[in-house]
């Protein structure tokens, strides 16, 4: 199966699963409804694919991963929601429709992102118990709460607030990207290779490899903000530049990010080729994440 067929028969079943486990919820209307909202807005799924890659690269049946694809999206998505609110980078547009807030109020906005990364760790505890033991559903979630948490997407995230209105040096602007963005990438690879029963030698090379696929991720972010197609993108272009964000393109000029972001790509490829793994999936989603429009 080639990555366009996968991408679509896999982004395919997350969807269904996502809004029939929202769906089910005994709980508000409105709840629901602004929850499922984010969750349709689209979205390229990467963080699922790359769980589904993995799972394929170790000759696994992807559909093993399914709750812990959706897991990952709630997580992906309450970031979302409340990185748009009024408090954070006030945005009005999120994939080219009016973000949750704007729709539903700040409030509903508030609980809704709340909701769907709180559900997130239940619904990693569904995992078929033929699909993984205990102990392996008890290892995601400790191993997601860290990626989601201070020391991953919500200490980033604090990281990059703080930053805002000042010079980062290199090093810096790295460690806000592998946190904000990297380590929930990163535990998408991981994920999927935890549920495939991975040795320790294949888990580092993966680590390695999401590690530079993470910043490669955010670097083409970075360009993207400056150069993208405000139509593709589905927000305005040069948020970034209003409110005084660290970049790389601001940092090394845009030929100096272009460069960095393909010498992380191909390192990503590097340790990738290392597992000796089937990883044609992988690598045909790493040069997509380097020739990304939106």
């Amino acid at each position: 199966m080639d990555l366009a067929a996968f991408t679509n028969r896999y982004k395919s079943l997350l969807d269904h699963e996502l809004y029939k486990l929202v769906e089910k919820l005994d709980a508000p209307s409105i709840l629901k409804e602004s929850m499922i909202y984010s969750l349709k807005a689209g979205g390229k799924r990467i963080r699922p694919l790359l769980l589904f890659a993995t799972l394929a690269a170790f000759g696994q049946d992807p559909e093993k991963g399914l709750l812990a694809a959706a897991a990952i999206e709630m997580i992906h998505t309450y970031s979302l929601i409340h990185d748009d609110l009024p408090c954070m980078d006030d945005d009005d547009l999120r994939r080219g429709k009016p973000t949750n807030h704007k729709v539903f109020g700040e409030a509903v906005a508030t609980l809704a992102g709340d909701a769907l990364l709180t559900y997130s760790f239940e619904v990693m505890c569904q995992i078929p118990d033929q699909f993984t033991s205990s102990e392996t559903k008890l290892r995601l979630v400790a191993e997601l709460a860290k990626a989601a948490g201070t020391e991953g997407m919500v200490g980033g995230q604090v990281a990059d607030m703080e930053a805002e209105g000042k010079i980062l040096t290199l090093e810096e602007l790295e460690y806000v990207h592998i946190h904000k963005t990297g380590r929930l990438l990163r535990f998408s690879v991981l994920a999927g290779a935890i549920l495939a029963d991975a040795n320790q030698e294949e888990m580092d090379d993966l680590s390695a490899f999401a590690y530079h696929l993470g910043l490669a991720f955010q670097i083409q972010d970075d360009i993207l903000d400056l150069i993208g197609d405000q139509q593709l993108i589905g927000k305005p272009v040069g948020s970034d530049t209003a409110n005084h964000k660290n970049t790389y393109p601001a940092l090394l000029t845009l030929e100096g990010a272009k460069d960095v972001l393909m010498q992380q790509i191909e390192l990503a490829k590097e340790n990738l080729i290392k597992t000796n793994l089937n990883t044609k999936l992988l690598l045909e989603i790493t040069d997509l994440v380097a020739a990304r429009d939106h």
